[in-house]
């Protein structure tokens, strides 16, 4: 079932000179409950294809669609709603407000939405996240991927109906980056969600039913992997 379409898109930076195309007419379909990862190299664009997606960064011309919505034609109220209700957006670096403890931060999105937290749903992830005995623990008193994992609960929280992921193991070592795409691989099996993930490793790509290779701006390779157990 196609669940995410991206139809001739194309972002530009600067003008004359300056002028930089980090998107070149890229079009694509995902499947809804499908794991694709978007390799290329250092300005290929590929995170700037997944943060159009995730409606933060505007296209110059194309239209992206999340289940038959123009993610676009929104005002920029109903986008800041849609990015926080259906859109779950996992950074390299985890953003989390220092001074709020781990249950505060995973919930804080629900909490800027004036909505009442989901206690179960909450204990669901703390269980996943393996981070049940670190509540109230704030962020300097965790280490590196236990943080990460705690800006996925973040942005799991919300139940979206997609997960992006910019590079969520460019900061770690490789024990925790192979822990967090375990994860990211689970909350993808266990809630339904379709997942991306913007990647420069490909031992990482390999992990995902699809890989799409960007470069200069376009897609250059578009491959689905033998389904694995």
């Amino acid at each position: 079932m196609e669940f995410l379409k991206v139809e001739d898109l194309c972002k530009v930076y600067g003008k004359g000179e300056s002028q930089v195309t980090a998107l070149d007419h890229v079009s694509l379909t995902i499947e809804k409950g499908e794991f694709t990862a978007i390799i290329g190299s250092s300005g290929s664009g590929k995170s700037t294809l997944l943060h159009i997606i995730a409606g933060v960064d505007m296209p110059t011309s194309g239209k992206v669609y999340l289940n038959g919505q123009d993610v676009y034609a929104q005002s920029n109220e109903r986008l800041a709603v849609f990015r926080r209700r259906q859109v779950g957006l996992v950074y390299q670096f985890h953003n989390l407000v220092p001074t709020l403890n781990v249950v505060e931060n995973i919930t804080l999105p629900i909490l800027m939405d004036k909505r009442k937290v989901n206690r179960e749903r909450l204990n669901d992830l703390l269980e996943l996240l393996g981070l049940e005995e670190r509540r109230v623990h704030l962020p300097n008193q965790l280490s590196g991927g236990q943080q990460q994992r705690v800006a996925i609960g973040r942005a799991l929280m919300n139940a979206p109906q997609v997960m992006l992921a910019d590079e969520p193991t460019g900061s770690l070592d490789s024990r925790n980056g192979h822990e967090i795409v375990k994860l990211l691989k689970e909350s993808n099996k266990k809630y339904g969600q379709t997942l991306v993930l913007v990647t420069h490793d490909e031992n990482i790509a390999l992990q995902a039913d699809r890989i799409i290779t960007i470069a200069d701006g376009k897609v250059v390779r578009d491959e689905r992997q033998v389904a694995r157990e």
